[in-house]
Formats: C-alpha cells, structure tokens, sequence
C-alpha cells in the first residue's frame, strides 16, 4: 500500500461534493479534506493507532477529530449512500442474498444464568450469557416436545437408570 495514493482522483471526485463547507462557521477553515479522508483511509487500513498516523496526513488529532466529527454528523452515511447509488448505477453490485443455516450450540452451563442480577451481570461480564440464554429460550419454546424423554428424574428412575445403563 502507498501513503502517497490513497484514493484515486476519480474516487475524490466522487467523495469531494459530498464534505461538509467550513464556510459560515468560526474558527479556522477546514484542513484539506482529500488530506484528512486519505489519513482516515490509511489508518484503517493498516490498523494502527491514531498517534501514530503518518506526518504526511496532518496531525494526528485533526484526522481524528474530522472522523469523529463526520461520523456524528453523518457525513459517513451520506458517503456510503452515494458510493453503493453509484456502483449499482454501474453496475458493480451483485445483489445475490447467501443465506446461511448453520446452528451453533452452546453448552447447557454455558447458557445458565441466575434469574435474580448477579453482580457480574450488572457489570457487563453476563452480556454474552444473557445473549445465548435468550437464543436458547427461543429455541426449546420452538423445538417440539419429546414425548419419550422424562421431564423430571425421581431418585427412583436415577436408581433404574443406574443399573440397568
């Protein structure tokens, strides 16, 4: 990957009517954008950290503040819309749907959860267990009942089950 050519002109072009004007507003004008977005690009592409963002894209703080910025005025989305118009208008979008049927099981402790708010629960450790006990409700209120399976074991049947196993 270059730092030099992030984008390409013809993707600038696409992009540049898009960004917001500093025009109107106080405080100084806006840091070149092609600068700033191909800074943004770079960094998400190589994954590294923002203080560590190349000197040719700005400083690093003016690159993140814009992505944040952009992000909360939806300047992203706006973006991201006009990008997929345009290669559909192309024709550069297969919109074939995959559906995929695999099933993941979870073990049956892995999914129990007290019904009382642990501590634990309440400090975001239980988020995933409290995802999978909400799949696994779903999915025993959707699965037939067994008829041959007994619901309850007595000390008797344990007994049984015990020898004769």
């Amino acid at each position: 990957m270059s730092r030099a050519a992030v984008l390409t002109d013809a993707q600038w072009q696409l992009i540049e009517p898009l960004m917001p004007s500093s025009d109107g507003k106080q405080g100084n004008q806006f840091r070149d954008h092609r600068q700033v977005v191909e800074g943004i690009i770079y960094r998400f592409r190589s994954g590294l950290a923002w203080r560590d963002l190349p000197g040719e894209f700005g400083p690093w703080q003016t690159v993140s503040k814009r992505h944040r910025r952009f992000s909360a005025d939806g300047t992203w989305d706006r973006v991201h819309t006009a990008l997929l118009t345009h290669a559909d208008a192309v024709g550069e979008i297969d919109w074939n749907v995959s559906i995929d049927s695999t099933v993941n099981r979870a073990h049956q402790h892995g999914t129990a959860q007290s019904r009382t708010p642990s501590r634990r629960a309440t400090q975001g450790h239980g988020r995933i267990t409290g995802i999978l006990a909400r799949s696994r409700l779903t999915m025993r209120s959707a699965a037939p009942a067994v008829a041959s399976r007994p619901r309850f074991i007595t000390p008797v049947t344990a007994r049984v089950a015990r020898w004769c196993c």
